[in-house]
């Protein structure tokens, strides 16, 4: 069960029709992402589900319950926890990506090493994180 934020007050009009319509962007970035090797799928589904708490409970009860994402959705709700297995599949999907730039793009040193450097710390940020149901 998600710990009781008490009430939540839902903006009106435009501003909640912003927030549905955002939240159906990055469904769609997920589902994208779910296809495509070296795109991420988790996060926007998490962006997704804040969005639509801000303007379809339903919707946003939809992707929490998902059978296949619902649990790492409200891993990272409830414990700001990310599964083992999404940590390995997150790092090798950096590493994959930064090999699949070097290759196809050939930047200069100075460049690849930026990026290494700017994955390697979102690599460390992610194994960083607890595994769920291992939080303090």
């Amino acid at each position: 069960m998600l710990p009781d934020r008490g009430p939540r007050r839902r903006p009106a009009g435009a501003v909640r029709a912003g927030w549905l319509l955002l939240g159906w962007i990055l469904v769609g970035l997920g589902i994208v992402g779910a296809l495509l090797p070296l795109m991420p799928t988790t996060i926007f589904l998490i962006l997704a589900a804040g969005c639509f708490a801000r303007s379809s409970p339903r919707l946003e009860a939809g992707l929490l319950d998902h059978p296949r994402f619902g649990p790492a959705l409200r891993a990272w709700r409830t414990e700001r926890a990310i599964p083992t297995r999404g940590k390995i599949g997150a790092c090798a999907g950096m590493a994959l990506g930064l090999l699949f730039f070097e290759m196809g793009a050939h930047p200069s040193f100075a460049v690849t090493s930026a990026v290494a450097v700017l994955l390697l710390g979102c690599a460390l940020w992610i194994v960083t994180r607890p595994a769920p149901g291992r939080c303090p």
